[in-house]
């Protein structure tokens, strides 16, 4: 529907509405500005998991790295670096989130769909679009969590290496069928 049908569409309807409708849903209406404050915080978040990130893997620089013995921890330094990746990650959830949440509740983000980059990352028309976005990132988290913890796993046994093959290899067939969802 065009804007002037809309308009005129809209005149009719105040017409027939009572006072007390028409305030009602101009407040209900208004009401989805509530959803700032999960923009808003969820922005935040993700701003303070970056840094966070950032700080996970200069921190893991520091601890690996000893200048007076030019020794490398390098599964100390692989953990940090996963870890910071890992928070990165989570980052991006929640930016994907509050760009979604203010895409679908408020207003189209005008800038960013000048962008060339706006058709792979926010392409958000309606909850489906922004939950599957979000529940890629989530696996993509855990995926890396998992990488991180095998680091740091001492195998004392053949039974741990079977069981630690066996969860990669679980991992790896859910992604192909992730893959192939996708394609569908």
């Amino acid at each position: 529907m065009d804007q002037k049908a809309c308009e005129l569409e809209l005149a009719k309807t105040l017409a027939q509405q009572s006072i007390f409708e028409r305030v009602f849903e101009q407040g209900l209406w208004s009401s989805r500005l509530i959803v700032i404050l999960a923009v808003v915080f969820g922005l935040f978040s993700s701003v303070l998991l970056f840094i966070a990130g950032s700080a996970e893997i200069l921190g893991s620089f520091h601890e690996a790295i000893s200048l007076s013995t030019f020794h490398v921890d390098y599964t100390a330094l692989l953990s940090g670096i996963i870890g910071g990746v890992d928070l990165y990650l989570i980052g991006m959830v929640l930016l994907i989130f509050s760009f979604g949440m203010y895409e679908l509740a408020i207003s189209k983000i005008d800038v960013a769909r000048c962008s060339e980059s706006y058709h792979s990352l926010l392409e958000i028309e309606n909850l489906d679009d922004l939950k599957n976005k979000i529940i890629k990132v989530i696996i993509m988290v855990l995926i890396v969590s998992f990488f991180q913890r095998v680091l740091m796993m001492k195998i004392t046994s053949s039974t741990d290496m079977l069981f630690m093959a066996v969860s990669i290899c679980v991992i790896c067939i859910g992604v192909y069928f992730l893959q192939q969802h996708k394609k569908e």
